[in-house]
């Protein structure tokens, strides 16, 4: 069947749901890739000062729920009806992004995140299942195809704006967050048709203890539950793109290079995009979003030839090396590089993952094995978490460095910061105290401490999975 006549086979379903993605994407990610930098930034900014520690604590935990959820979420919508609980998902969202927004301490933003975070976990499994329930064996192929890219074109178009609003402000980027879904309101109100349930006269209850029961089913299975103890590692590495890579970028990378380059060639999108010469750490981070809507059809043809979990330890190998870019340099075009061939691991590899669970399970529990494949997802982010917290700043945070390197000189500031002494101001000051520019602080700071290291430890870990991957595929799987 031909791409035109399968395009002519979806539905009005198939198109709302794709299209609440895109713009639940938008909304999500927009606010995401800013949130690490939100919460520790310098309070000057309208950010929050909160340490590492802080931060990876309360998006560890956060973003781990959303992946676990799902499973309790999936049942209660297969019960009560997907369109009040995307309602119900959208109304949360809502109220998340404005609490986060207007709170300043550390439990009541780590509160709302969670909050915020139980809406992602209502929504996730929805659009998914109606993705499903909206194809046939003739057209999933492309219609989940069409579904990955709306994921990344929303993903894409949410931190790209959001970096070029942040020179107005945080607000108006949580702003736009609730705008974006405030529109997925309106469709699901007007557009969205609910789905045929089954009715099977279970109650509420047992539906989720079902759930749960279906878990321990698929969890017998010793040599599934290696592999996702195995693939934890992976989504360990992987998930310092949004915990790690924007505060990095934030703190130690001048992208005016990459702004000039840019401007040589669209100034409208440099000017727009752009603050005093430079491009944001969140404009900077979404590019791996574009590339993957430029290259994903070519990077799925390509790993087609192999097998999935050669594909999926080749793919994690390429990852291994963009962390190595993003995170060993202070070039702002060797880390778009590295973005892009962090990306072109992440096409060859994530997706394999899904295709692999699915391939591996037994006939009648696909939908089983599928469900608990969140569970790595969930323990990865809850390690990165941790991974980019203390751990991380102890080694590549600037304001940690500079704390060290003027304690050692005896210099004397103020050790809590408020509105009347920021981070800025510590920077500043210190900088001023020994006589050097904030560009030459940097620099000093870079080469004397080495804060480059980290990437090492990313690298390493995503390398470790690669390791374990093909020990499991030698001596478990026997190379099948």
């Amino acid at each position: 069947m031909g791409f035109v006549a399968t395009m002519k086979k979806y539905n009005r379903s198939f198109w709302t749901s794709n299209t609440i993605e895109l713009f639940e994407r938008w909304a999500w990610y927009g606010f995401y890739l800013a949130f690490p930098i939100f919460l520790v930034g310098s309070t000057d900014t309208g950010a929050l000062g909160f340490s590492n520690g802080q931060k990876g604590a309360i998006m560890g935990t956060g973003s781990a729920l959303l992946y676990f959820l799902p499973v309790i979420t999936g049942a209660i919508a297969d019960k009560v009806g997907y369109k009040k609980i995307l309602l119900l998902a959208f109304a949360i969202y809502i109220s998340g992004f404005y609490m986060i927004n207007i709170f300043d301490g550390y439990s009541l933003v780590y509160m709302a995140f969670i909050w915020t975070c139980v809406g992602g976990a209502f929504f996730k499994p929805i659009i998914s299942a109606m993705i499903a329930k909206t194809t046939n064996e003739e057209t999933a192929s492309i219609g989940f195809g069409i579904f990955y890219m709306m994921i990344n074109i929303g993903g894409f178009i949410g931190p790209f704006l959001a970096g070029a609003l942040l020179k107005v402000s945080w607000h108006i980027v949580f702003y736009m967050s609730i705008a974006a879904i405030g529109v997925n309101v309106l469709i699901t109100l007007f557009l969205f048709r609910e789905p045929g349930r089954v009715r099977d006269g279970s109650s509420l209850l047992q539906n989720i203890g079902h759930a749960f029961k279906n878990i321990f089913i698929t969890l017998q299975n010793w040599k599934y539950v290696l592999f996702l103890v195995i693939m934890i590692l992976f989504w360990t590495a992987f998930n310092q793109l949004y915990y790690s890579f924007p505060i990095f970028v934030d703190q130690w990378i001048d992208t005016t290079k990459v702004y000039d380059g840019l401007h040589a060639v669209w100034p409208w999108l440099a000017e727009a995009i752009g603050d005093n010469g430079t491009i944001s750490a969140v404009s900077m981070t979404s590019m791996d979003s574009f590339f993957i809507i430029v290259f994903q059809l070519m990077v799925s043809t390509f790993v087609m030839r192999f097998r999935r979990l050669a594909a999926m330890m080749g793919g994690i190998l390429v990852l291994a090396g963009g962390l190595n870019l993003m995170f060993s340099t202070q070039s702002g075009w060797l880390i778009l590089l590295g973005i892009l061939v962090f990306a072109l691991g992440e096409m060859g590899s994530s997706p394999k993952f899904t295709e692999y669970v699915g391939n591996i399970a037994p006939v009648d529990q696909k939908a089983l094995y599928m469900g608990t494949s969140f569970l790595p997802i969930a323990a990865g982010h809850k390690l990165a978490g941790w991974l980019s917290g203390d751990f991380y700043e102890g080694i590549s945070d600037k304001f940690f460095l500079l704390h060290k390197e003027v304690a050692e000189r005896g210099l004397q500031f103020p050790t809590e910061y408020s509105d009347s002494f920021t981070k800025n101001d510590f920077f500043s000051q210190a900088a001023e105290k020994m006589n050097m520019s904030q560009t030459e602080l940097t620099n000093f700071l870079w080469q004397t401490y080495h804060p480059s290291n980290i990437w090492m430890v990313f690298s390493g870990i995503a390398v470790s999975a690669v390791v374990f991957l093909w020990l499991y595929d030698r001596f478990v799987m026997g190379g099948k």
